[in-house]
């Protein structure tokens, strides 16, 4: 019999059957990319954790609702641990047909090995003394968690315990203990779709928050000190979810709306709104950011997408030949990467720095 589950997978822009590529498409294939290094004094472990709500149904596909989760956290040692894959195979092979479709003038399938793509993330490396600030985080609308990899990395190099989350339902792969999820959504979500992702992510990010304590790396967590940041609508989620729960001290949005619902301006100073200036939807960013407390950052010659690991890829891929010069330009912008980078790193880093001190 077949399943609501297996009914309601689908993709962005098409079925899920329709985007996976052959089986051999993604191995063997193209240039190695790489993440850039962490910048901070210590070296970085990683963890993925799975978290169930029985008290929530999926609003996707129905049952209860799983999440999954990428903790990264300064590591005492590395010795004898190996470095986390980006994606496992069964995840780079879905990414590898899902991405050019949502990103015109990325790299079709079989150009790319996404499944070599190595982190900096040591497996289940032995922590580092000592309680430390929490920061979660959540992706833009269709990515997966793995897209916030570098910028993750560098936090908790200096310091910071930092949780991934992965949305299943909306983001374009998430591989569970059950299996595999791709997205549900068709097409660009209509205003009410958009809000049930929204509705759906802040559920998520509170039921993280309180699962922290159960973590198992709950004694390296200092829960008096948590802050928040996510991009594109996770930008937007963490903003509302933050609202009112005391718990959060700081959110940094990274160009995400804020019209969903009333203007959250009880954040105050703790909230950091950043922005690229090459966004097409600047003005509207702008118009929903109007009159709110907090600190402002604008990152020159960038796009949407600069404040991903795509802003690492997508240069490197020109540089092979396998991105054109205006498809770079749409994604991520035509600045230096590495200068970008750098301003994202310092700009994040720095407003969680003040902020949980």
């Amino acid at each position: 019999m077949t399943s609501r589950r297996t009914l309601l997978k689908g993709t962005l822009f098409g079925s899920a059957a329709a985007l996976l590529p052959t089986a051999t498409s993604a191995i063997g294939a193209g240039p190695l990319l790489r993440l850039p290094a962490p910048t901070g004094p210590h070296p970085v472990g990683m963890r993925t954790v799975h978290l169930i709500d029985p008290d929530r149904t999926d609003p996707w596909v129905g049952g209860v609702r799983e999440l999954m989760l990428t903790v990264l956290y300064p590591a005492r040692s590395v010795r004898g641990r190996s470095r986390a894959p980006q994606l496992t195979p069964n995840e780079a092979t879905t990414f590898a047909g899902y991405a050019p479709r949502v990103h015109p003038g990325l790299p079709q399938p079989g150009q790319v090995d996404w499944g070599a793509v190595l982190t900096h993330g040591y497996v289940a490396a032995p922590p580092l003394p000592g309680r430390r600030p929490v920061l979660v985080y959540s992706p833009g609308g269709g990515d997966s968690r793995t897209l916030g990899t570098s910028l993750a990395e560098d936090l908790a190099s200096h310091g910071r315990v930092v949780v991934l989350v992965d949305h299943p339902g909306d983001a374009s792969q998430v591989e569970l203990p059950t299996g595999m999820r791709t997205t549900a959504l068709i097409g660009p979500p209509d205003p009410a779709t958009f809000r049930t992702m929204i509705h759906t992510r802040v559920a998520d990010l509170r039921l993280v928050l309180d699962r922290l304590g159960g973590l198992q790396l709950a004694p390296v967590m200092d829960t008096r000190r948590i802050g928040m940041y996510g991009h594109s609508a996770g930008g937007t989620a963490v903003v509302y979810a933050a609202c009112g729960d005391p718990r959060v001290r700081a959110v940094a949005n990274l160009e995400g709306y804020l019209d969903l619902y009333d203007t959250p301006a009880a954040l105050g100073r703790g909230l950091l709104l950043f922005r690229t200036d090459g966004f097409e939807g600047a003005d509207r960013i702008e118009s929903s950011w109007e009159g709110l407390p907090g600190r402002r950052a604008l990152l020159a010659d960038a796009n949407h997408w600069a404040f991903t690991d795509y802003g690492s890829f997508v240069p490197q891929l020109q540089t092979t030949g396998q991105v054109t010069s205006a498809a770079r330009s749409a994604l991520v912008g035509t600045g230096d990467p590495d200068a970008t980078l750098a301003r994202v790193r310092r700009g994040v880093g720095t407003f969680f720095t003040r902020r949980l001190p």
